[in-house]
């Protein structure tokens, strides 16, 4: 499927030619009718000689509707450019041709209209002209096609070099990331919301969740028809007419937007290249009332020069663009930007980076993926679509990383691998990226939850600490002089027991157990703390947390000041 926009200067013909082409008036409005003056995007079908179904968008010649002109070509595969062989080239051929080319269109023809009116020596000089004019731009080898709408001259003519066009000019590709730019929204009654625009990026179905930008209010496609007639899906490429749920028609203008929900990266801050016309008398900076246009989108804008100011005519430069709502865009996304205050068009250009992250000082905005990668250090599989459009495979873990980040990351960790000594980096200290990370360390090995030099000696094995406190199991003396890390891995091994503070070899649990199985075989009531302390020859310093551990194992219960045995109490003939 294609979509063609007609672009030209005032009164040259375009809608006449389009109703001639398709039976269609795209002047949709009484006042467009009444005063013979297109204002508004008008649309219209047709299929060409070689079945290939074709849309077109109809736009506004008069600069007082440019604005109108600008929300129809943002999303078009060619372009019909008309010019009158009346009249000749003229101001806002001028201009349409120039935003055409900053919206990167790269496929066309020239329809030359009302030649059943001029004379051999009129159409030769319009050709001419033309051919003069187009030189050296997307439309330099174009064909042009004399054609008369009125008096059905060259129409035939127009239909088979359209197909000739179209058979060479690609279709959008489908990266199953769809995203539809609204230029029309209307009430249908029995329906609903109805909203209009050129299908990009990937296939529409119905029964889809969409999110409505700016808004993010979440919608739901009930019915598509591309042509008048409806369908179950449609592929990127096509004119879409969607019955959406959710949002009344009220709420919805042209300039928003519908996508899919997270595959997309919302901003309002992005790094473009902008190319100034050469035919400006002034150059560009920040000072000035933008608006710039993208999709079918229209928005006032600050503008900061990323480099040399001001940008001269001709020039093209880095510049980043603050917009006032954020929208869902991409790389390679095309914008026209125009001066509210001189109601002129100053240039357009390419967006390069939809989340710049560097200060605009510093900032070198291209379109390549590994300096996004580069600047962030490291970005999920998912953030790097969103932010670029391409999909890459992840070089660590679930991440894709930037070869000197993690050049980097790697011997840093090295070095705090080399600090902690033979015992090791403790994992569950280490984040997910730092554990995945951990693995690339040459000369390393993973054990018992530790990430540690291979051949390294076990400084725990044999702990002088623990055979002190198997030698005094009721009475532990304090860890003077044993490291925090230390104590917490001889925990986690089960070697120690700690309890309110006090630390108790595992075997003075087991031989605690045992005493208070010997006490209540003595005491079948229940025997008191000063029992257990003076049987453990100990304190109440030790004492307690000792009875603590027994009771949080269901050694021994309290019932009072007594303790009574527990579902674990071990059999006084093991004692």
């Amino acid at each position: 499927m294609h979509v063609v926009a007609t672009a030209g200067h005032v009164d040259h013909g375009k809608s006449t030619l389009v109703k001639a082409l398709t039976g269609i008036d795209p002047d949709r409005f009484a006042e467009e009718k009444r005063r013979g003056l297109t204002i508004d995007l008008g649309f219209a079908t047709t299929v060409l000689p070689s079945g290939t179904a074709l849309s077109i968008i109809d736009v506004p010649g008069h600069i007082r509707f440019i604005k109108n002109m600008l929300a129809g070509v943002g999303t078009v595969d060619a372009c019909i450019f008309v010019v009158a062989a009346t009249e000749g080239w003229k101001p806002q051929s001028e201009e349409h041709l120039r935003i055409l080319e900053m919206l990167d269109i790269r496929h066309g023809l020239v329809a030359l209209t009302k030649v059943g009116i001029a004379d051999e020596e009129l159409l030769e000089i319009a050709h001419l002209e033309i051919k003069d004019r187009l030189a050296d731009t997307f439309l330099d080898s174009a064909q042009i096609v004399n054609v008369d709408a009125l008096q059905q001259i060259g129409l035939e003519e127009l239909r088979s070099a359209l197909d000739k066009l179209l058979a060479t000019t690609p279709v959008s590709i489908d990266s199953l990331r769809p995203r539809l730019w609204i230029d029309r929204t209307f009430a249908a009654k029995g329906s609903g919301t109805i909203v209009t625009g050129t299908l990009s990026g990937g296939t529409l179905r119905v029964h889809d969740e969409l999110v409505l930008h700016p808004h993010n209010q979440k919608v739901r496609v009930r019915a598509l028809q591309n042509h008048q007639k409806s369908y179950e899906e449609l592929p990127p490429g096509s004119r879409c007419a969607i019955n959406i749920a959710g949002i009344s028609h009220d709420k919805v203008s042209r300039g928003h937007v519908l996508v899919k929900a997270k595959q997309w990266h919302l901003t309002k801050v992005i790094d473009a290249n902008l190319q100034v016309l050469d035919n400006l008398d002034h150059g560009v900076s920040r000072r000035g009332a933008y608006t710039i246009y993208i999709g079918s989108g229209e928005y006032s804008i600050n503008l900061r020069i990323l480099g040399k100011i001001p940008l001269q005519p001709g020039a093209t430069g880095p510049v980043r663009i603050f917009l006032p709502e954020a929208l869902p865009l991409l790389p390679g996304d095309r914008f026209v930007l125009r001066e509210s205050g001189r109601s002129e068009t100053i240039g357009g250009g390419e967006i390069l980076d939809v989340d710049p992250q560097k200060p605009a000082a510093q900032a070198r905005p291209d379109k390549s993926t590994n300096r996004i990668i580069s600047e962030r250090g490291w970005t999920t599989v998912d953030e790097l679509e969103r932010l670029t459009g391409e999909r890459r495979k992840p070089n660590l873990g679930t991440w894709i990383t930037d070869p000197e980040w993690l050049k980097d990351s790697v011997a840093s960790l090295e070095a705090l691998l080399k600090e902690a000594g033979p015992l090791g980096l403790d994992l569950a200290r280490l984040d997910e990226m730092e554990r995945a990370i951990a693995a690339l360390i040459d000369n390393s090995e993973i054990k018992n939850g530790y990430l540690k030099l291979i051949g390294a000696d076990d400084p725990l094995a044999n702990h002088p600490f623990v055979k002190s406190l198997s030698t005094h199991p009721f009475a532990p003396p304090e860890p003077h002089n044993v490291e925090k890390n230390e104590l917490r891995e001889l925990i986690k091994r089960g070697d120690l027991i700690e309890q309110d503070g006090i630390f108790f070899a595992a075997s003075a649990i087991s031989a605690a157990a045992h005493l208070a199985a010997t006490l209540l075989a003595q005491h079948p009531n229940g025997f008191t703390v000063s029992m257990f302390r003076e049987a453990a020859a100990n304190t109440r310093k030790h004492a307690l947390p000792l009875l603590t551990c027994l009771d949080n194992t269901g050694v021994t219960r309290r019932r009072g000041d007594l303790r009574i045995g527990g579902p674990r109490l071990p059999n006084t003939t093991e004692t």
